[in-house]
């Protein structure tokens, strides 16, 4: 139930709890602590919280694990345990409207996504640029420029929220400060495109998948290649990790997805089933779950504990090209050549929302971190954001 919190302690050192605070997505709770008169963090992850769970039971549990829990805690972490079982009961049913079109570049977006808060979000484009943009007002923030081709890949630092990266058609990757709009340095090595790519929880790596059929991690802030993953035998369309960043997954054009074992680099699973390529995999936040989309129309949820398919999504008319879980992973997000958007449940599969107004295909579309934000990118040009 509870995945050991990340830091070390021995007797010997006076460690003093100053507070702690709730993370909802994934759930677990936040200590800060002073430690020879410096304050740290570290987190106590509680992947497993779900509704049913015995919270006095589980506080004993977290009290034997972590010092830093005395006895004087526990009713306070109780609640703090109540407020998160709460949170992740709401099976939210909103319903997403329409709140603002941008007419984002010249020529058509590939990509789009949003930092952690909503407050500002990332489009990249066939005409080689990438643009920063607010998101309440729509207002231009900056202009990334600096690749030789097509943007596809895009994707924000969200521990460090000043780094954002972006993959190109001219093989390289490269890592941006957005608040200057300066480039930070380039990731060079991949031998086509890059497609794909992702930074781990901690923000200190960055996975890049690409055409050239690699996935590729990387240390994000010397730009250091760690390792790459070779096994597929196709293009690679999507690479991320885990929350606990102990699994890689990635996606092929080759009709299956891959689980790697993040610390080896060795292939521990393949997944199949889809009929045509896949276009893009994900986890939920607790990495219990993962969703694949496809150019068969269809969209399947695996368990990632028995690698088995356990929902199928159907009712898209063309591709889906883009896939995510919202931050409490009971919806789904897919976007499709059929230039609609829906959301689904992800228990039942069943479709609860068609987002339409698009006039072309939609190639990428987002959740922020509450869940209460959508933004789709289309080849018309456009995005949409939906609240």
């Amino acid at each position: 139930m509870v995945t050991k919190s990340v830091g070390w302690w021995s007797p010997s050192e006076k460690m003093k709890l100053k507070s702690l605070l709730l993370r909802y997505y994934p759930p677990g709770i936040m200590l800060e602590y002073e430690k020879s008169g410096q304050l740290k963090t570290k987190s106590i992850d509680l992947l497993d919280l779900d509704s049913s769970t015995d919270v006095s039971a589980l506080v004993e549990e977290i009290q034997k694990a972590e010092p830093l829990i005395t006895a004087s805690r526990s009713d306070q972490v109780k609640l703090l345990i109540q407020r998160l079982q709460n949170k992740l009961g709401q099976h939210s049913n909103h319903k997403f409207y329409l709140f603002k079109v941008l007419r984002a570049h010249i020529l058509p977006l590939t990509n789009v996504a949003l930092n952690k808060s909503g407050s500002c979000f990332i489009t990249g484009s066939y005409d080689r640029t990438c643009k920063l943009w607010d998101t309440a007002s729509g207002e231009e923030l900056h202009t990334l420029e600096g690749h030789r081709n097509v943007v596809y890949a895009i994707a924000f630092n969200n521990p460090y929220g000043t780094l954002v990266a972006t993959g190109s058609m001219d093989t390289t990757a490269k890592l941006w400060d957005i608040q200057s709009g300066e480039e930070v340095f380039t990731l060079t090595g991949h031998s086509a495109e890059i497609i794909s790519l992702s930074f781990n929880t901690s923000g200190n790596r960055i996975i890049t998948g690409s055409f050239d059929h690699t996935v590729t991690v990387w240390e994000a802030d010397t730009g250091r290649k760690v390792y790459t993953l070779i096994g597929h035998c196709a293009e690679i369309s999507s690479a991320l990790f885990n929350w606990d960043c102990s699994l890689i997954l990635t996606g092929s054009m080759d009709k299956t997805c891959k689980l790697w074992d993040a610390v080896s680099g060795k292939c521990v699973a393949t997944l199949t089933g889809h009929d045509d390529e896949i276009l893009e995999s994900c986890f939920d936040y607790t990495g219990k779950l993962i969703a694949t989309a496809s150019a068969d129309g269809t969209a399947r949820i695996f368990s990632a504990a028995t690698r088995k398919c356990v929902t199928k999504l159907e009712g898209h008319e063309g591709e889906i090209s883009k896939i995510s879980f919202n931050p409490q992973g009971n919806r789904l997000l897919t976007g499709s050549s059929d230039k609609t958007a829906r959301i689904w449940d992800a228990q039942t599969g069943q479709c609860l929302q068609v987002l339409e107004g698009h006039m072309d295909e939609i190639f990428s579309c987002a959740f922020n971190y509450k869940g209460d934000i959508i933004i789709t990118g289309s080849k018309d040009n456009t995005c949409r954001i939906w609240r």
